[in-house]
C-alpha cells in the first residue's frame, strides 16, 4: 500500500507588471493574447451590479455608487448599457481581445446605442458601428 505516487502537469509562469509572476496551467500557447476591451468589462460589471439589485443584496445605484467609490453620474452612465438589446451586450462581452493600442469600440461610441429605446435601431446602429470599425481596422493594415 505504501506506492509512490507521481504527478506530472505542464504549466507556464507568465511575468507580469513590474517583474511579478504567474503561475498558470499548460503552455504559453495556451494563454490568450490580448486583454479584454474596456467595454466587455464595463458591460460585465452593469450586469453584475443589475443582478446584485435584483436579487436584494443592495438597494439601489446610489448604494453602489458608495461601494465602488464612485459618482452617481458614472453609475449611471455604466447602469445604461443594461438598456441595449442582449444581442448586443452579448456581443459586447464577447468582443475581440485588444492586440497593441487602444480599443477599436469605446463606451462613448455605444452610448448613443444604449439612450435609443427601440431595440431595432440598435442594431442597425451597431451594425454600422461595427462595420466602420472593421472598414478602419483593414485600412491600418
Amino acid at each position: 500500500m505504501n506506492e509512490t505516487l507521481k504527478v506530472t502537469c505542464k504549466f507556464h509562469v507568465a511575468r507580469r507588471h513590474h517583474g511579478r509572476k504567474q503561475l498558470r496551467d499548460g503552455t504559453a500557447a495556451d494563454v490568450p493574447v490580448g486583454r479584454v476591451p474596456r467595454i466587455a468589462r464595463l458591460m460585465a460589471l452593469a450586469i453584475r451590479c443589475n443582478q446584485l439589485i435584483c436579487d436584494g443584496i443592495v438597494a439601489d445605484q446610489s448604494e453602489l455608487t458608495e461601494f465602488g467609490h464612485i459618482t452617481t453620474a458614472r453609475m449611471t452612465q455604466i447602469m445604461s448599457l443594461m438598456s441595449l438589446a442582449p444581442d448586443i451586450q452579448e456581443q459586447v462581452l464577447f468582443l475581440r481581445r485588444t492586440q497593441l493600442g487602444r480599443d477599436a469600440i469605446k463606451e462613448i461610441d455605444i452610448r448613443p446605442i444604449a439612450q435609443t429605446l427601440d431595440w431595432r435601431k440598435q442594431r442597425r446602429i451597431w451594425a454600422a458601428l461595427k462595420r466602420s470599425v472593421e472598414d478602419t481596422d483593414e485600412s491600418s493594415r
